[in-house]
This record gives structure tokens, sequence and C-alpha cells, in this order.
């Protein structure tokens, strides 16, 4: 996309007007606010169901279901800074977000995408320790060092999108500037300035070689361990239990970073802009939508927390009236 040639200074008074997807028919818009609308209840029903069932459930108070919490509780607060505006820019064809607001939906959006990257390698570190160190579990993975492994995961990803935010705030925009996007991305913003946008881009692309591609090296580190550690095991109880602990894990980390994928091939494939950013709303709906899936599907504990919950047993001694 070329850089918008237009005059301005880019401070508090700048107005952002989102293009949403520019080709779609203006008689698909409410079609596709209520395909937004089922996926977003789904995202906070799901999470909020898995967040339920591990509080409730005494059983499932263990360093895997702990970062579980977190990762529910970040695909809500994920979706929650982007998918209210797509809903309210369909339904109601408001478009518009001010500075502020726009700078503080593009600072939530990567920070929050930043800490699932983080969560998702402490999850994988949690796998090889219960796996290849089994006997060193307890002493590495006390209910002390995972709360500071999750708040590295969290406070990390709060620090790494200032830089890229703060100096994209102090380019040049027009009074209304035009973003070719659903919500405010860092890249779109970007390309709306009137300013050079070279330095920007190749920040931001590093930015997200450093969330997309570490994080993604130290899982199939940890998974390369990991795998070396469970074909040692000689029993074919001992390997589809090493496989069943991680099974959920995998998924996640393969939709995750699947969706990156295709945001990513949207953007620099020779495609239509709108395919653009439909790659975009794909990333920031998918994971969210998959992830309760693919816990309560594969992983029987929460499945037996959550059936707990939504049919509680009578007591066995209770006298008929």
């Amino acid at each position: 996309m070329e850089t918008i040639t237009c005059n301005g200074t880019g401070d508090s008074s700048t107005i952002f007007y989102l293009m949403g997807i520019p080709s779609l028919p203006k008689s698909l818009f409410l079609p596709i606010f209520f395909v937004f609308l089922l996926l977003y209840l789904l995202i906070l029903m799901g999470n909020a169901l898995v967040l339920v069932a591990v509080v409730a459930e005494p059983s499932l108070h263990k360093p895997m279901y702990f970062f579980l919490i977190n990762l529910s509780t970040l695909d809500i607060l994920f979706t929650t800074t982007t998918v209210p505006k797509m809903l309210s820019l369909f339904l109601l064809g408001n478009h518009f977000l001010s500075f502020p607001a726009c700078f503080l939906q593009m600072y939530l959006f990567h920070s929050f995408s930043c800490s699932e990257a983080f969560i998702l390698v402490v999850m994988a570190y949690d796998c090889y320790v219960a796996i290849c160190l089994p006997l060193h579990y307890p002493v590495l993975m006390t209910p002390q060092n995972s709360a500071v492994l999750a708040a590295s995961a969290w406070l990390t990803a709060l620090f790494l999108p200032i830089p890229a935010v703060v100096q994209t705030s102090q380019m040049a925009f027009d009074s209304i500037s035009h973003i070719y996007n659903c919500f405010c991305d860092h890249l779109a913003v970007v390309q709306a300035a009137c300013s050079d946008t070279t330095p920007q881009t190749l920040m931001g692309f590093h930015i997200a070689m450093v969330v997309a591609f570490l994080p993604l090296l130290l899982v199939l580190f940890s998974y390369a361990h990991i795998l070396t550690s469970v074909l040692r095991i000689n029993s074919q109880e001992g390997r589809s239990k090493a496989f069943y602990t991680c099974g959920s894990h995998l998924l996640v980390v393969g939709t995750y970073y699947s969706s990156i994928a295709i945001a990513y091939a949207a953007y620099r494939a020779d495609l239509p802009l709108d395919f653009h950013i439909m790659g975009n709303v794909v990333y920031a709906i998918l994971t969210p939508v998959l992830n309760p899936l693919i816990y309560t599907l594969r992983n029987k504990d929460i499945k037996a927390a959550i059936t707990k919950i939504s049919c509680p047993q009578k007591p066995k001694n209770a006298r008929k009236p």
C-alpha cells in the first residue's frame, strides 16, 4: 500500500476513519455483524467457562491450569480491544476513532498479543519440566515460581509495544486519516501517516520478529527435548500419557502461529486490499475462539470440572420429600 500524501501534524485533534472492508457491500454489513457477534459471544462464554471451571475445582489448582487461566483471560482481553469496535462499525456505521482511542487500542492489541506468545512459552516450559524433569517438578513449578513466570510474561509484553506506539504517535497525520483496517493495527496506522513510514515499518517488523519467532523457537526447543524424552519411554502407555499432557498445548500453539501466518501471507502476497484486512481479522479472532474448544474437548479434567459445574449431583444421602 502506498503512503498517503497529506498535510497534518499528528496530534490529539486527528480523527481516524476505519475503512473496514472497503469493497464489502453494505447489504452484507448486518450478516457480518451477526457472524462477529456470535464469535465474540463464543469467545467470552468459552473462556469464561474455562476460568470458572479451573477456579472452582480444587483438583485443577496446578501450574498447567494456572497458566491456562492466564491464557483464557488474555483471549477475552485481546478480543475485547477490537471486536466491539468492529461490531459498532458494521451495525451502526461508526467508523471514527479519536487519536487517543486509536493508539490505546493499538497498544492493547499488540500488548495482549505479545502476552499470549510468552504465556505459550511458559506453558511449553511447564510441559518440559513435567515430562523431562518429573522429579524436580514440585521444586521448579511451585505456586510462587508459576506466578513469577506468568507475571514476567505479562510485564514483558506490556513494555515491548511502547517504543513503536510512542514513535508512531509522533508521526504526522491529516486531520482525518483513513485506516484501511477494521481496527488500529500498527502497520495500518503507520501507512495512514503523512511522513516517511520506512523507519516505523522496520521497527514494527523487528518487534514482530522478536514477538513471533523468538517465542516459537523457545517452544520448539522445549518440544525437541520433550520428544527426545518421550521416545526413551519404553511403555506405550507412558508415551501416550506424555503426548496427552502436551497435546492441547501443541494444538493451541499451532492455531496461534497459523493465524499469524495467515495474517502475514495476506499482507505479503499480491492480493486485493480486502484480503490483507481479513487476514488481520482472522488473526484477531481465530485463536481466542478455538482455545477454549481445544481445552474443553481434549482435556478430560476440564470437561469433568465443567460437567460438575453445569450438572451438580445431588448428595447421595439426601432425603426424598
